[in-house]
């Protein structure tokens, strides 16, 4: 375990000191929430900075995109 979270009566959740300077978060940083479900309940839940996610989508993506796009698979976005 990395570290503890607490949260309050407003459902805001605090993160330790330590665990936001090794993560390099800061005060207005955006968190994509990721769930993962084991018998019908939320067990796991998942916190990524969302400029990190949307780099590593576009690395994923990025490839496959210029490849459907340069063989002419690739659609037209409506």
């Amino acid at each position: 375990m990395d570290s503890m979270a607490s949260i309050d009566a407003r459902g805001q959740m605090v993160l330790r000191k330590e665990l936001r300077e090794r993560t390099g978060m800061k005060a207005g940083d955006q968190l994509a929430v990721v769930t993962w479900e084991r018998d019908g309940r939320v067990c796991c839940i998942s916190l990524m900075k969302l400029d990190e996610l949307d780099d590593m989508v576009r690395q994923r993506l990025g490839p496959m995109m210029s490849s459907a796009l340069a063989s002419g698979k690739g659609g037209r976005g409506k």
